[in-house]
């Protein structure tokens, strides 16, 4: 890794100029949900800016700042990596890219995919061309995920896959899906899954949104009816798709993720949670005059910048720029801080905040309202509270079975 102080300096100097002359103003003010770039075509910002700080960032390599060059990414050091977050955090610019091509399956295939793989599909994550979906739950395997049905049979030059996936996030929207498939039925669960790599136009899959709580359908249930697979998508070795889909899923639960920008916090807007107190509860004295309060959102602040800091150490300190179990730490405490967070503004609007639609509710405050109810499955989604504390016991503490 290069520790050259000269070097540092040189390259934050060189990236701060850059940024400047060339991030868009636009791109520095806090982003709305439907103005963020996931990749694909199927479903487009519709800010046409966002499309030309994608284009410049991944013209860079920016958009996958530490992938190796010889495939479109950034090539930079852990060190350089953390230079220029914290000159795109200085001028708070969105990210260029988010989505799980970025966060999870391009990291995964950099460990586990053959060439042929790498150079078919990471320019394409890297440029935003291509938008990806997880293929691993179902209506019979959520947190027990090795009891997962969905077959993947044999057919000599290519897999037949036949079953369904449940809570697959933009599905409708996605290019390609990354998916767990049950290979070998006669030996033990974990043993008998392959990891495979479906191209959602095939013939045979259907994606069904799924309405949440919020109202917003953003899940699918994905349905897989003889769908023909080549077998140069198998990503690892068959049967021992078990080890990639636990890896990947490391990737997902990372602070590199969050540092980027994919896993921004939701809960942010223009107006913050002491803003809301202010306006709110009043000031005394120069201070939010409510007491408890005011602790509470001290405890939440300081609470928030500690997870922060701690994704950016857990980044310096991995070995070979890849997250390790104790990923399994953020998303059990970043469920948390969500919804702390959320409860805190509901709190605070009382039932100004509990508004579904019409104009005597705040736009923003309906959509706070709309996030409390989804943030109800942070402590499910995405590997349930519980299983994260098993891995923690077993693989960070080395406490026994």
């Amino acid at each position: 890794m290069q520790t050259d102080p000269q070097h540092h300096n040189l390259f934050r100097q060189q990236t701060r100029d850059w940024l400047a002359a060339n991030c868009p103003a636009e791109m520095c003010t806090p982003m709305p949900e439907d103005e963020a770039v996931h990749g694909g075509r199927k479903q487009r910002s519709p800010n046409p800016i966002a499309y030309d700080w994608l284009s410049l960032m991944a013209e860079r390599g920016w958009t996958a700042p530490m992938w190796p060059r010889q495939y479109g990414g950034g090539g930079l050091s852990t060190a350089d990596f953390q230079i220029l977050l914290e000159e795109m955090q200085r001028l708070n610019a969105r990210p260029p890219l988010m989505g799980m091509g970025i966060s999870m399956i391009g990291p995964t295939l950099l460990e586990y995919g053959t060439e042929e793989q790498l150079q078919q599909h990471l320019p394409s994550i890297i440029s935003g061309s291509t938008r990806w979906c997880q293929g691993y739950s179902e209506p019979g395997a959520g947190s027990d995920l090795a009891s997962l049905a969905t077959k993947a049979e044999d057919r000599g030059d290519h897999y037949l896959v036949n079953g369904s996936k449940i809570w697959t996030s933009g599905a409708n929207f996605a290019d390609w899906m990354f998916c767990l498939v049950r290979t070998d039925p006669a030996v033990q669960k974990q043993k008998g899954i392959s990891f495979l790599l479906i191209d959602m136009s095939s013939s045979g899959i259907t994606a069904n949104p799924i309405t949440l709580i919020d109202g917003n359908s953003h899940f699918c249930e994905t349905v897989f009816d003889n769908v023909a697979v080549p077998k140069a998508n198998l990503v690892g070795k068959l049967n021992q798709g078990w080890t990639v889909g636990k890896r990947l899923l490391q990737h997902e639960r990372s602070g590199l993720d969050a540092l980027l920008g994919a896993g921004r916090d939701r809960t942010e807007t223009n107006v913050t949670l002491t803003e809301l107190a202010k306006t709110q509860l009043g000031i005394t004295n120069g201070k939010i005059a409510d007491t408890q309060i005011r602790d509470r959102l001290l405890q939440q602040n300081l609470a928030a910048r500690a997870f922060a800091l701690t994704q950016q150490r857990a980044v310096e300190e991995a070995e070979a720029n890849t997250p390790g179990a104790a990923t399994s730490i953020f998303k059990l405490h970043w469920a948390h801080l969500v919804q702390e967070k959320l409860e805190l503004q509901l709190l605070l609007r009382g039932s100004g905040g509990l508004g579904w639609q019409g104009p005597s509710f705040d736009p923003e405050a309906i959509g706070k309202g709309r996030l409390w109810l989804e943030s109800k499955a942070a402590s499910i989604a995405g590997g349930s509270n519980e299983v994260q504390r098993n891995i923690i016991a077993k693989h960070v503490l080395g406490l026994p079975d």
